[in-house]
């Protein structure tokens, strides 16, 4: 069954059978969250909260948001940038940084089962040390003059292409196609 486990400014309900990561960096708007939980939870893969966030980011909280598919959803929430980061280096991950600064298109970027796709606040985005950091740096092509997508939406495309590459599905959750 799952177990929660509190180190360091760290708190993990572990799911060893996720391996594409979706982090997201200090986020300031609930909802998106809960949309982005939720993508997590149906398509299988773990999500990373990066404290602070700019709201109450405990499983009490989303539960009481109606988040009912949350035991779905294996979340780390981590303390601070350097937590995550130091959480990172251990891991070994690769961070792909979803950003309107980047120039390399995630249409033309390969990515590997275990990365970690990591998505900026939506107030302002990621800070130069999270560039910094970042193995890649990608952009969702968008009509020119167009500011940016919704971070969810955002989120959705990006794991849906790096899903499809990998041939990640979420496997566990598919019917028996047989049985009708």
């Amino acid at each position: 069954m799952e177990r929660l486990l509190q180190a360091a400014g760290l708190m993990i309900r572990a799911d060893p059978a996720a391996s594409m990561r979706l982090a997201l960096y200090q986020p300031d708007i609930p909802q998106n969250t809960g949309t982005i939980l939720r993508l997590c939870g149906c398509l299988g893969i773990e999500a990373h909260i990066i404290e602070p966030a700019g709201f109450p980011s405990t499983d009490r909280a989303f539960r009481r948001a109606g988040m009912d598919y949350l035991e779905a959803v294996a979340i780390t929430r981590h303390a601070s940038w350097q937590h995550f980061e130091a959480w990172r280096r251990r891991a070994a991950c690769r961070m792909v940084l979803f950003t309107t600064q980047a120039s390399n298109s995630y249409l033309d970027f390969r990515f590997a089962s275990d990365d970690v796709l990591l998505f900026g606040r939506e107030s302002a985005g990621a800070p130069e040390a999270v560039h910094a950091a970042a193995d890649a740096r990608l952009l969702i092509p968008m009509r020119p003059g167009m500011r940016s997508l919704n971070v969810a939406m955002a989120a959705a495309l990006a794991v849906g292409e790096a899903l499809r590459q990998t041939a990640g599905t979420g496997r566990q959750n598919e019917r028996d196609e047989s049985r009708g």
